[in-house]
């Protein structure tokens, strides 16, 4: 049968694709659903089509799955941040384990990888976990002023204050902030036009110290926010405020954060710890966003790294030392790579600051720091923790760790597609995947964390 866009067909949904989307098929023609998931019968209607499967959208949810849950947020269908919300937990457990799994077996090779993968490490608590948050600013077809999230895969702006994976003050704080910009007349960024001054309300929490801060991304500088003490002076009452700042960011862009920041009340930063290792974070840091799975992440990497005290160890892509110095805290000596300049400055005050020496850091790209260190320092390694963005390690790179020959590698991956390709490369190197540990880092969406271990074959 020949399928035609704005089609409607009846679907039942038997699987789930990398995103959290439903997949269901109708005369063998596979159709790609957000918001539906396996177990669903529904009424689709169809808006792309491709030669061998399609998108389409649920219309009208015919047979629910018995692992459909009720949203906690009534924004959760249109707001592109929880994919995942209308799951049940414990199938979102159960979805990502698979997904790793699959990934694994599919793409890498690895027969039988359950078993050798541990329980997934999901959250006793899957709400209200994130400690930043980037809300844009702007106004809807009515004028009206609003902030919250972008609807999926677009830059129309879902009014949403309350958020249920956000940490609950930032309701309290994008409220004043609004407060603040009615009664003085502060417009909001215009991305179409490129007026406006307020483009986003970031904030980040300390889960554990419980400092707070607030920055304004603006178009413009901090001299252009008229009565700025009044808006100081209303955030202040907020229990934990600790820092507000403005960041200028004028540029015709995408990317949220400029380069330049103003301090306005307290410095520009808060402190917060992962386990007992303390960090200071600034508005331009990049931290991992949910402490407390952090933190089962970083001790599972911790523990494959089977460190007793006279090891050698190198961190790739290691932002501001978040793991490398958990990794100095058992480690003879700890070497960071990271590309990011700002970030290994805050890596270094970091160091410091946990009185830790026995780690040295380096600014480039890991696929020519490592290379250069090792063939001419001499410098080797026990263990390499490797920590890459989404896209994975670059061949160099995994040519010079199985030219450096560690005895052990711990790839900490947030993408198991491109994790699993790499542990092929590795697999044919010599390494073998000997454990691995999905954490669940990202509840209600379809991200998750994965460290696996690898050993050379026979040891």
């Amino acid at each position: 049968m020949e399928f035609k866009k704005n089609q409607l067909v009846e679907v039942e949904i038997d699987d789930m694709g990398n995103e959290g989307e439903g997949i269901g098929h109708a005369d063998g023609y596979a159709l790609f659903l957000k918001d539906a998931v396996a177990g669903d019968k529904v009424l689709a209607r169809i808006i792309k089509i491709k030669k061998n499967y399609g998108f389409a959208r649920v219309e009208k949810l015919l047979v629910p799955s018995p692992d459909r849950v009720e949203p906690r947020c009534p924004s959760a269908r249109p707001c592109g941040g929880c994919t995942l919300q209308h799951l049940s937990y414990e199938k979102q457990l159960e979805y990502k384990f698979n997904k790793v799994k699959n990934c694994l077996e599919r793409i890498g090779g690895i027969e039988n990888a359950g078993s050798f993968m541990e329980p997934i490490y999901g959250m006793d608590e899957p709400y209200y976990y994130r400690n930043k948050a980037q809300f844009p600013v702007g106004r809807n077809k009515a004028g009206k002023l609003i902030t919250g999230f972008y609807a999926g895969r677009t830059h129309s702006i879902i009014d949403c204050t309350h958020c249920s994976i956000q940490h609950p003050v930032n309701e309290e704080i994008l409220k004043k902030v609004l407060d603040y910009m009615e009664r003085n007349h502060v417009e909001p960024y215009d991305e179409k036009n490129h007026r406006g001054l307020v483009r986003h309300i970031m904030t980040r929490v300390g889960f554990v110290t419980g400092e707070i801060m607030v920055c304004l991304v603006v178009n413009g500088r901090k001299k252009e926010l008229p009565n700025l003490s009044e808006l100081v002076e209303s955030l202040k009452e907020v229990e934990g405020m600790t820092s507000i700042c403005v960041n200028s960011n004028r540029e015709r862009t995408n990317r949220i954060m400029g380069s330049k920041v103003e301090e306005v009340y307290g410095p520009a930063y808060i402190y917060d710890y992962i386990g007992n290792v303390k960090y200071q974070i600034g508005p331009l840091s990049f931290f991992q966003v949910n402490p407390r799975q952090t933190k089962v992440l970083y001790e599972k990497a911790l523990e494959y790294a089977g460190l007793c005290g006279d090891e050698t160890v190198w961190d790739l892509y290691c932002g501001i030392g978040t793991i490398s110095l958990f990794l100095a805290q058992k480690a003879k000596q700890v070497y960071g790579v990271e590309i990011v300049k700002e970030a290994i400055e805050d890596a270094r005050l970091n160091a410091r600051m946990n009185r830790m020496d026995n780690v040295k850091f380096f600014v480039g790209k890991a696929e020519e720091v490592l290379p250069r260190e090792y063939e001419k320092n001499g410098v080797y390694a026990d263990v390499i923790v490797v920590d890459p963005p989404r896209k994975g390690c670059d061949k160099a790179l995994l040519d010079t760790m199985v030219k450096m020959g560690p005895e052990r590698i711990v790839y900490v991956s947030c993408d198991p597609g491109t994790l699993a390709r790499d542990l092929k490369v590795l697999g044919g190197e010599g390494y073998e995947v000997r454990k691995v540990a999905v954490v669940d880092q990202f509840g209600h969406t379809g991200h998750v964390e994965t460290v696996a271990l690898l050993k050379r074959k026979g040891q």
